[in-house]
């Protein structure tokens, strides 16, 4: 069903295609040997028009680790953009060498615009600050593996909500599943857009500026950071910026069974201590990216038949 498509933004797939895709993830966690020559012959073209550690390395690890190869640019400048090709020329050509290209571009709309040229699938990792498909992916992979389900939950997201690109995908994403509560944590400078909130569908959110006063309520917490450059005065960035780190004694009245995740990279939001506690699965939660990045290319390169 996927096989040549483009994933340009979440919504690019239905939930159904959504759920084949993490199906086959939580396969390949079982029995990656039993994919580890499926992509064989297969070329990945990496397209980094700016700097990534995660998403760049992710991708290349899920492409080896699929018996692929790759090919690929982690600057521009070196490459002939800098002579000013185009992007519908640089895609066409790549498309005469490799078999499937991922593109992390600092414009918005740029991946969208190679797709339009392309003769091979192109998965957007990352443009601006719109949007990040992969990433959500790699969320909806976490949180479907680790609490069994993507219905019925309670998520807090916290930190900058207004900016943060992670946070728009995933509210977006998880807007359609069953019975989804959404907690927005953040200062007021930094409250998640309205027309983010417009797209929940009749889901119920609560908005609050105190993470202590909600914690005990979420099956989910996902952080961000509070970015000192987002405000105006230094002084309120200095009297909020503490309320948003993450302590051991801030979780002392969250559940159990919740889980911490984050987009990575962290800076200081959360405190190193909290990395011993079971809930904290952001690492975890970095490695679901290999395996959701696997399973995606998998699916549009439509080789899975012969695993």
């Amino acid at each position: 069903m996927l096989k040549g498509r483009h994933l340009i933004e979440p919504n690019d797939f239905t939930i159904q295609e959504l759920d084949e895709i993490f199906t086959l993830a939580e396969d390949i966690i079982k029995k990656p040997e039993a994919y580890s020559d499926i992509c064989k012959g297969k070329l990945l073209a990496t397209l980094f028009y700016e700097p990534s550690t995660r998403t760049r390395f992710s991708f290349e690890a899920a492409m080896l680790r699929l018996g692929g190869s790759i090919i690929g640019f982690s600057e521009a400048q070196s490459t002939s953009v800098a002579k000013g090709e185009s992007i519908a020329d640089t895609i066409r050509t790549i498309g005469c060498y490799a078999d499937i290209a991922v593109m992390r571009h600092p414009k918005e709309g740029a991946p969208k615009l190679a797709s339009k040229y392309s003769n091979i699938p192109v998965i957007n990792a990352g443009d601006g600050g719109h949007q990040h498909p992969t990433q959500t992916l790699t969320d909806l992979l976490t949180i479907r593996y680790l609490k069994k389900s993507l219905s019925n939950h309670t998520i807090g997201l916290c930190g900058d909500l207004k900016f943060g690109r992670t946070v728009h995908s995933l509210v977006k994403a998880l807007s359609r599943y069953e019975n989804i509560k959404f907690i927005f944590i953040s200062p007021s400078e930094l409250q998640i857009p309205q027309y983010i909130k417009d797209e929940l569908k009749g889901h119920e959110y609560y908005e609050t500026s105190n993470l202590e006063e909600v914690i005990d309520k979420l099956d989910i917490l996902y952080m961000t950071r509070v970015q000192r450059e987002r405000f105006i005065s230094e002084e309120e960035y200095l009297r909020l910026k503490d309320s948003y780190i993450l302590t051991t004694e801030k979780l002392k009245n969250a559940k159990e069974d919740m889980i911490i995740m984050h987009p990575l990279p962290r800076v200081n939001e959360i405190a190193m201590e909290v990395d011993n506690d079971k809930r904290a699965v952001y690492f975890k939660q970095a490695r679901f990216g290999m395996f959701v990045r696997m399973a995606l290319l998998i699916k549009l390169l439509g080789v899975e038949n012969n695993a």
